[in-house]
C-alpha cells in the first residue's frame, strides 16, 4: 500500500539503501524484540547520516503500529512519524522535511473509516504463487494482553466487491493461493452493500459477543469467502487470524 501511494506521488524505488533519499521502516509493536530491531536499524542509519553534509542526509520515515504508540519519542530520531491510518499523508509529510520547511513531521490519527480500499497494493514479486489480501483493519475486541486495538484502532472491513475485485486479478495474474488477512477476519461486516438483508450478528454456540456493531443490513464473513471462492476454483483460500466466538455456523458450512 505504501509502495503504491508513493508511486503516484512521482517517488521509485532505489536499488540500495545508500542511494535511497528517503527510508522507511514498517514497524510491529507486539513484541518487544520487533521494536529492538527498529531501534538498532535507527542508531544505525542516525550514525551514518551525521558522517553526511546537511542535504545528502536522508530521510527517515517510522511507519505502523511502533509509530502509534510511541509518537513524540520516535521523532527524537525519526524525520517522519506516520501511523498505520496515515499512508496517504507520506507524500506531503516527507515532502514538508525534505524541503526545509520543518525538522520534523508525523500523522498518528487513527482512523475509524480508513481501509485503503481503493489503493492497488504493489506487491514485491517475491512469489508468483501466493498472496496476502486485506479485508479488515483493526479491532474491537480490547483482550487484555493485548495492544492492536490501541495501535491499529477500531475494526473496520473493506467493501466486498473491492476485495473481489483485487482477488480477480491476482487470479488473472496466475496466483493460485491468496490469504485473507484480517485481526479477527471472522467478524467481517461489510455495510456498503445495499442488496442485502436485515440480520443480527451470530456467535459461535458457548459465547457471547459484548459488541453490537455488526448488527444491521451488510455482507458477512461467510458472504466473502463464497464470493473469494467462485472467482477461480482452483484458487486455494485461506484466511487469518479468525477468533472462536464468531466461528459461527454459517462460516463452517
Amino acid at each position: 500500500i505504501v509502495r503504491s501511494v508513493l508511486d503516484d506521488a512521482g517517488y521509485s524505488e532505489s536499488s540500495t539503501q545508500e542511494d535511497a533519499d528517503v527510508i522507511l521502516l514498517n514497524t510491529c509493536a507486539i513484541r518487544e524484540k520487533a521494536e529492538t530491531k527498529i531501534w538498532t536499524r535507527l542508531n544505525e542509519i542516525r550514525a551514518k547520516n551525521r558522517k553526511k553534509k546537511k542535504d545528502d542526509r536522508q530521510t527517515v520515515a517510522i511507519l505502523g503500529c511502533m509509530a502509534e504508540r510511541l509518537k513524540e519519542k520516535l521523532l527524537e530520531r525519526a524525520d517522519v512519524v506516520a501511523g498505520p491510518d496515515a499512508y496517504r499523508d507520506l507524500p506531503s509529510l516527507i515532502d514538508v522535511v525534505s524541503g526545509g520547511k520543518a525538522s520534523a513531521a508525523f500523522n498518528v490519527q487513527l482512523s475509524t473509516e480508513e481501509t485503503y480500499g481503493d489503493i492497488r497494493p504493489v506487491r514485491d514479486n517475491h512469489s508468483s504463487v501466493t498472496a496476502f489480501t486485506s479485508i479488515q483493519r483493526g479491532c474491537n475486541n480490547v483482550c487484555s494482553f493485548c495492544i492492536v486495538p490501541h495501535t491499529r484502532g477500531r475494526e473496520r472491513s473493506r467493501a466486498l466487491n473491492s476485495i473481489v475485485d483485487e482477488v480477480s486479478l491476482l487470479a488473472e495474474n496466475g496466483y493460485r493461493e491468496v490469504t485473507l488477512l484480517g485481526q479477527n477476519v471472522n467478524s467481517y461486516f461489510d455495510r456498503t452493500m445495499s442488496d442485502s438483508s436485515e440480520t443480527k450478528s451470530e456467535t459461535a454456540k458457548g459465547f457471547t459477543n459484548m459488541y453490537k456493531l455488526r448488527d444491521g443490513s451488510g455482507h458477512r464473513f461467510a458472504d466473502l469467502l463464497e464470493a473469494v471462492a467462485e472467482i477461480d476454483p482452483e484458487m486455494r483460500v485461506r484466511f487469518t487470524s479468525p477468533h472462536p466466538k464468531d466461528f459461527s455456523d454459517d462460516v463452517l458450512e
